[in-house]
C-alpha cells in the first residue's frame, strides 16, 4: 500500500511545464537514457497520475538496459499496486543523437555509467529537456566546470535541472534538521575545530545488497572510478549535501565565500575475483580495471574523507565501502550537529538494531532545561505528528513511529513529487541552483586535493 499512498501524493491535473513554450499544459512524458544503475528504476518504482504512462528509453544495448527493464516488468506485474509503464526501447549505437533529435518526452532521467552524464546533462539541457538526475552529476573539476554551464544554460532555456537527494526524506535526517532549528533545545550551531568538527556524517556502504528482495548485480563498470567516480565524489554528494541543507537551510551557499578545503584523503576497497563474481557476474575483470588489480584483487578507491568549513563551521564527511554487511545488519549511517545546548545524534549500530535512531544529547541535563525541552517538543511534534521523547541518561531518544519509515526505495518518488512540484511552479527554490553547485564544488575539488597527496 506505500506505492499507492505515494502515488496518490503525486496525484496532479497537469503541470505547467517551462520548457514547452505555446503547450502551456502538458503531462510529464519521461525520458530514461543510459539507465546503468537501479536508481533510474526506482523512479519508476510507483504510478504517477500526472505523467505519461509511455516512456521512451534510449540506451546501450546490452546487460544494463535489461536489468533497467527487469525491474519495470517486476513493478508492472506485482500483485500489490502494480505500475503501467509501456516502455519504448531504442538501443541503436546513435541511441543519444536520436533522443535529442525526438525529444520523444520532456524530462530526461538519468542514472548510470558517471562517465559521460556530465556531458549527457549538458546536451539534453541545451535541446530544452527537464533533467533529472542521480547523483553524482559531476565526478571531476572537469566535469564541476561543465556542470555550471549546464545551470546557466539551463536558466537561458528555462528548463531545470536537479539531482536526487533521496536522504533528505530519511525521517531522522529530516528531524534532525527540524530540532537545528529549535534554539530552546539545541540552541546555536557551534563552529568546532579540524581535529573536532561541529558537524560530522558518516556513511558505511556495501558493494553486495539485495533490492527490492533480489541480489544487487552491479555492472563492471561501477568498480572503475573513470566510470563510477571514486567514493569522495559518490555517496559523500548526500553527506555533503546533507551537512548544507540541515545546517543552513534554505540559505544560499556561495562556494567561493562560503567554502573552505582543509583536507581530503581517499583510500581503495580489496575485492577478491570470488567477490567480484557475485556481486557481477562476470568471471574476469575487463581490461578497464585491469590497471587498478593489485596481484589477483581488486582495489577501489571507494573511501574517502573530506574535512572543510562552511561559513566557519568545520565539517566532515566521510564514507567507506564494504564488500558485505555482515548477516542481519546493511548500510549504516552516523551524524552528529552540536549545538551549545545540546548534541543531535544520529546512529545506526547494533544497539540500534541497525536502523537510524536520533537522540537529543544535552549539555546541561537541569530539571529546567527538560521542562523547556518539553516545550519546544511540542512544536515540532505539529509537524511531525506521533513522535515521542524518551528519556534516557543523557538526554532523549527521539522515538519515531513506524509510518515515517517508507525506506529508501520510497524516497525516490517522494524527490520526484517535489520535483514535479517544481515544474508546475515552473522554477527551483532560489537557494538550490547554487547550493548544488557548492555541493559538486567540495567534492570535486577534495577528489583534486587527494589525489594530489599520491
Amino acid at each position: 500500500m506505500k506505492n499507492r499512498l505515494l502515488g496518490c501524493l503525486l496525484a496532479a491535473s497537469s503541470l505547467t511545464l517551462p520548457s514547452m513554450g505555446q503547450q502551456a499544459k502538458k503531462p510529464i512524458s519521461l525520458i530514461v537514457l543510459e539507465p546503468g544503475h537501479f536508481h533510474a528504476a526506482l523512479v519508476q518504482n510507483t504510478r504517477y497520475d500526472n505523467v505519461n504512462p509511455v516512456v521512451h528509453v534510449y540506451a546501450t544495448k546490452g546487460p544494463d538496459v535489461e536489468a533497467y527493464l527487469d525491474k519495470i516488468k517486476k513493478y508492472n506485474t506485482r500483485s500489490d499496486d502494480p505500475t503501467q509503464w509501456d516502455e519504448k526501447v531504442y538501443t541503436g549505437t546513435d541511441f543519444f543523437q536520436k533522443m535529442l533529435s525526438e525529444k520523444a518526452g520532456n524530462l530526461v532521467v538519468l542514472a548510470g555509467n558517471n562517465q559521460k552524464k556530465t556531458d549527457y546533462i549538458k546536451k539534453s539541457v541545451d535541446a530544452g529537456l527537464n533533467v533529472l538526475a542521480d547523483k553524482p552529476m559531476a565526478i571531476d573539476a572537469a566535469g564541476f566546470s561543465l556542470l555550471q554551464e549546464a545551470f546557466a544554460q539551463a536558466k537561458k532555456k528555462n528548463v531545470l535541472l536537479y539531482d536526487i537527494m533521496t536522504e533528505r526524506y530519511e525521517i531522522s535526517n529530516a528531524l534532525q534538521r527540524e530540532l537545528a532549528l529549535v534554539p530552546a533545545i539545541f540552541g546555536t550551531l557551534q563552529k568546532g575545530t579540524p581535529q573536532d568538527p561541529a558537524v560530522t556524517k558518516e556513511s558505511v556502504h556495501h558493494f553486495f545488497k539485495y533490492v527490492s528482495g533480489e541480489p544487487l548485480i552491479r555492472p563492471s563498470w561501477f568498480f572503475d572510478v573513470k566510470q563510477q567516480g571514486e567514493g569522495v565524489v559518490d555517496v559523500t554528494t548526500h553527506l555533503v549535501d546533507l551537512i548544507q541543507w540541515s545546517c543552513f537551510p534554505n540559505q544560499i551557499i556561495d562556494y567561493k565565500k562560503d567554502i573552505k578545503l582543509l583536507n581530503a584523503t581517499h583510500s581503495a576497497t580489496t575485492m577478491t575475483p570470488e567477490q567480484f563474481k557475485l556481486v557481477t557476474k562476470n568471471d574476469t575483470y575487463p581490461d578497464y580495471l585491469k590497471k587498478d588489480v593489485k596481484g589477483k584483487n581488486l582495489e577501489v578507491y571507494a573511501n574517502g574523507q573530506i574535512d572543510y568549513t562552511l561559513r566557519g563551521v568545520h565539517a566532515r564527511a566521510s564514507v567507506i565501502w564494504n564488500f558485505q554487511a555482515p548477516q542481519g545488519t546493511g548500510d549504516t549511517h552516523y551524524s552528529i550537529m552540536k549545538g551549545s545546548k545540546a548534541n543531535l545524534i544520529i546512529r545506526q549500530g547494533k544497539e540500534q538494531n541497525f536502523k537510524p535512531v536520533l537522540y537529543i544529547e544535552s549539555l546541561s541535563n537541569t530539571p529546567a532545561y527538560e521542562k523547556v525541552v518539553a516545550e519546544a517538543f511540542k512544536k515540532v511534534q505539529t509537524t511531525y505528528p506521533g513522535i515521542e521523547l524518551k528519556k534516557n541518561d543523557k538526554g532523549w531518544e527521539v522515538v519515531i513511529p513506524k509510518k515515517y519509515d517508507i525506506g529508501h526505495e520510497a524516497h525516490f518518488s517522494q524527490v520526484a513529487k517535489k520535483y514535479m512540484d517544481f515544474l508546475k511552479a515552473g522554477k527551483l527554490p532560489e537557494w538550490e541552483v547554487p547550493n548544488m553547485i557548492s555541493k559538486y564544488y567540495t567534492t570535486t575539488q577534495a577528489l583534486k586535493m587527494a589525489q594530489s597527496k599520491k
